[in-house]
């Protein structure tokens, strides 16, 4: 072993005079003497890098303190590069020397002037004329040459990596944990070049038999980023791979996806739909474990929020970008629904799944009764698989809330008498937390206001007076209280729907609107109303443009 290192001193001492007099001089004798000496030089690179991986850069920086520059004149070397696989061992040489955790600025300077280097070798398309002479020769323009020679390389390393993950367990044909490692390490300053995604997306994809993960967390974290940041555009395999490797880069992508919302716009479905299918998060999802992680941190931003009407509708936006991904990667689902909502009644799910389109109008107010019993028996009953009590029936119904938005619409369009099923379903989902004598005397009260839209909507005339009277029906003085939102949510649906209630619509809204909070629920209630109206082919030209007058004129005053 000491001899190993006495010789490797020599050899050291050998090689940087040789890269010397090869980077001062551009003669045809010394491009001849290199191409005599590549195969030797190789063999010392590798040689070295044996040598280095067993140290951390402190000692190397110690034991060589000219190994910077050693590695500097071989990269700027266009016929080391060319040659075999003197490029691939420098990159990993040069790894060995980057400081995981910098102590110091000098040790963050050496870790930027190692990506640089990196960075030259990978992506540098200008040539000196070296190369241009040594192309020349192998009847390449220099233009073209460089370029190929990445790709080739890039091309030759994701086939050895798929055929690693296809080898399984026959560990003579697999490539060595540490050297799929290495690999991982030399792409995090590379991420963002194209020509380098053949090979992010093979890392992310192979998967050893190792009991613990071997990619690094900073290759993980330096892919996500680049995700998200749009500087590089993976297969939706590859990006499901990642986060299922690395929870707490799809952590980071749901937190990414929560600022984006919080920066934007309040209240506009149209919008946060666009970045919700733009994070990509919806078809990840398809995949059970992701989507439970994603239906967690909904849940925990639900509770912290106390229920707020804006998380509510991005679940419900987010679980339809879901299901249209479902949709489009299989008719039928891969992975039975219990996988994605383990805590709530399969047949409850399978009904809500159901998309509103799907089901012809008339029959509307039949499955809107079939959820109500469905969700009663969970409730109340605690049978048909339900777990996780009235929460998780709640929680998993919100996800489909369209179908209570449907509700409102269906009691003030018919001149029967409402069904205890749909008023039973609208009081729990506004009073989740209800017991079964509050959630009654809402019911109570819901029937009493509706009983007075249905004969205001008889009379000749309306009044925005008389309408604030009916939404005085409630006995809760406090206007958070679910009773009172519901109530004003029936007017809203009232005034959109009564042949006049759009002659005393701003002035019963101006009556209504006593906070800046209750104009943002109006808001949102209008938007989300629009937003539905338009998924599913609604066509009601007067409701809709008052729907959109309102909405403009009350986001001008906010």
């Amino acid at each position: 072993m000491a001899q190993d290192s006495v010789d490797l001193s020599c050899d050291y001492q050998f090689w940087m005079q040789k890269l010397s007099v090869w980077d001062q001089a551009s003669t045809l004798e010394t491009q001849q003497d290199t191409c005599l000496h590549l195969a030797q030089f190789q063999e010392f690179l590798r040689k070295m890098y044996e040598a280095l991986k067993e140290m951390d850069s402190n000692t190397v920086i110690e034991r060589f303190p000219t190994i910077g520059q050693l590695l500097a004149k071989a990269c700027w070397n266009p016929f080391i590069l060319a040659y075999d696989e003197s490029q691939k061992i420098l990159i990993w040489c040069l790894c060995c020397l980057i400081n995981k955790e910098p102590q110091n600025s000098g040790q963050s300077k050496l870790n930027s002037w190692i990506q640089g280097v990196l960075s030259h070798i990978l992506s540098a398309l200008r040539f000196d004329k070296e190369v241009a002479l040594f192309t020349q020769g192998l009847g390449y323009a220099p233009i073209d040459y460089y370029p190929g020679l990445l790709k080739n390389m890039v091309l030759s390393l994701a086939s050895e990596l798929r055929e690693n993950h296809l080898n399984g367990f026959n560990t003579q044909r697999r490539m060595a944990p540490e050297r799929v490692a290495s690999l991982s390490r030399v792409c995090v300053p590379l991420i963002t070049l194209t020509d380098v995604d053949p090979l992010v997306e093979a890392l992310l994809i192979c998967h050893g038999r190792e009991p613990q993960e071997i990619l690094q967390p900073e290759f993980f974290e330096a892919v996500n980023e680049a995700i998200l940041l749009k500087k590089i555009s993976l297969p939706m395999s590859a990006v499901v791979c990642l986060w299922l490797r690395h929870l707490p880069s799809l952590e980071k992508a749901m937190l990414h996806l929560f600022e984006k919302l919080i920066s934007s716009e309040r209240n506009c479905l149209r919008r946060i739909e666009c970045f919700i299918k733009d994070s990509l998060l919806p078809q990840a999802a398809c995949h059970p474990a992701i989507f439970r992680v994603v239906d967690e941190m909904f849940r925990c931003a639900l509770l912290e929020t106390d229920g707020a009407l804006e998380i509510i509708a991005t679940i419900q936006v987010f679980t339809q970008c879901f299901v249209e991904a479902l949709e489009k990667e299989s008719k039928q689902l891969r992975f039975a629904l219990k996988t994605y909502f383990p805590y709530t009644s399969p047949s409850l799910g399978m009904v809500l799944l159901q998309d509103p389109q799907d089901i012809p109008r008339g029959h509307w107010l039949q499955t809107l009764k079939h959820i109500s019993e469905l969700l009663r028996e969970a409730v109340e009953d605690q049978t048909h698989g339900s777990r996780g009590g009235p929460f998780e029936s709640w929680f998993l119904f919100i996800h489909f809330g369209g179908w209570a938005e449907m509700v409102a619409e269906q009691l003030l369009m018919s001149a029967a008498e409402p069904p205890t099923a749909l008023l039973w379903l609208l009081a729990f989902y506004y009073g989740p937390r209800d017991g079964r004598q509050q959630r009654a005397q809402t019911m109570v009260q819901v029937k009493a206001v509706l009983g007075h839209l249905l004969a205001m909507s008889r009379s000749s005339s309306l009044s925005a007076q008389d309408l604030q009277t009916v939404a005085g029906q409630g006995t809760d003085t406090d206007l958070r209280a679910p009773a009172q939102q519901l109530i004003r949510h029936l007017l809203l649906n009232f005034l959109l729907w009564a042949p006049g209630g759009h002659t005393i619509a701003w002035d019963v809204i101006t009556l209504m609107a006593h906070t800046a909070e209750i104009t943002h629920e109006i808001i949102g209630f209008l938007d989300q109303t629009l937003y539905r109206w338009n998924r599913l082919g609604i066509e009601s030209p007067r409701s809709e443009k008052l729907a959109r007058e309102l909405l403009k004129e009350l986001r001008t005053q906010v």
